[in-house]
């Protein structure tokens, strides 16, 4: 069971000192509790954040300094590099490599994404936990059900637990794990000093959806698998991208004027962009990330929906394309 949402911003300090709680910018019952249960799946530290940005923020500002490098995986979330587009004015700076090999040498930070979206390529999780500086997994798509970044070297773990962590497309949050104490203790200072805080509501629908977490996702990848596989085989699509588990599929069609009426066309899949909910949502990509991806690109996030209600609606809807 997990405990009720306790709103309060402060708590009284036990025999004049501060106790447990104190201030709720520093921490919350229920938020403690859902840090608790993600780092237990992950095996690390878990820190909450207001959004899965937030998080990502906070690792940078928290852990680096102006004039360090981060080397980012250059078909990671189109965007984590608009935020450090932003924080260059700061100091930062990043280059971007193909994650498949070895990160470049002489960067502060390697950031990873398993898998990537929207083109749901693996990182080379060996050749990253090799290079001598910090290694990030945004780990978003796979969830703890399917990879456990720091067993494979990682030092760090980023959620944007909007999506598959939550489930329900209800909740806005982010959260950092850590292998490494210090830097858990570091990110809880920057998050206090900060005020990057998530609220108690939202660590409540986390706790909430990690309950159901595995059986979401197990069945998610089910479906997701098959339907990459029969659109594969269908004269519509091309270049099918499935990474062999979790619920994402990417996949083009002839054009952008294709993709645009295939993703109105649908009736059972939601016309909408996020991704990791119990309901199925399709969308073309070009409309945020333009010349960065094929103008054809539609990225479905499997939900929950009988597998042949889903096909049924893929293929009513590729006919419009």
């Amino acid at each position: 069971m997990e405990p009720s949402v306790d709103r309060s911003t402060i708590w009284p300090y036990v025999g004049g000192e501060p106790g447990p709680f104190h201030y709720a910018r520093d921490g919350h019952p229920v938020g403690v509790e859902a840090e608790r249960a993600l780092g237990e799946l992950e095996g690390g530290d878990a820190l909450l954040f207001p959004s899965g940005m937030g998080a990502a923020t906070a690792v940078v500002l928290a852990l680096l300094e102006p004039g360090q490098t981060i080397a980012l995986a250059q078909d990671a979330y189109y965007g984590t590099g608009v935020l450090l587009h932003e924080l260059e004015r700061w100091g930062l700076r990043h280059v971007l490599f193909d994650q498949t090999g070895p990160p470049p040498p002489e960067v502060d930070l390697v950031w990873v994404e398993a898998p990537s979206n929207p083109f749901l390529t693996m990182p080379d999780l060996e050749a990253a936990a090799a290079h001598p500086s910090l290694v990030l997994c945004d780990a978003t798509a796979a969830t703890p059900v399917n990879l456990r970044p720091l067993e494979h070297g990682c030092d760090l773990v980023l959620h944007s637990a909007t999506k598959y962590l939550g489930g329900h497309h209800d909740v806005l949050l982010g959260a950092v794990v850590a292998k490494r104490a210090d830097h858990a203790a570091r990110l809880h200072e920057f998050r206090t000093r900060s005020g990057i805080v998530a609220a108690p509501d939202a660590a409540w629908l986390l706790l909430r959806g990690l309950q159901t977490l595995e059986a979401r996702v197990r069945r998610q990848g089910e479906t997701a698998a098959e339907l990459a596989s029969r659109l594969g085989r269908h004269d519509r699509t091309s270049a099918v991208r499935y990474p062999g588990f979790g619920g994402l599929v990417s996949f083009d069609v002839a054009s952008g004027e294709a993709a645009r009426r295939v993703e109105i066309a649908t009736r059972v899949i939601v016309n909408a962009t996020s991704l990791g909910g119990v309901v199925s949502t399709m969308e073309s990509r070009y409309r945020w990330e333009g010349a960065r991806v094929p103008e054809g690109l539609l990225r479905l996030s499997v939900g929950l929906e009988p597998l042949d209600e889903l096909w049924a609606d893929l293929e009513q809807a590729l006919e419009q394309g």
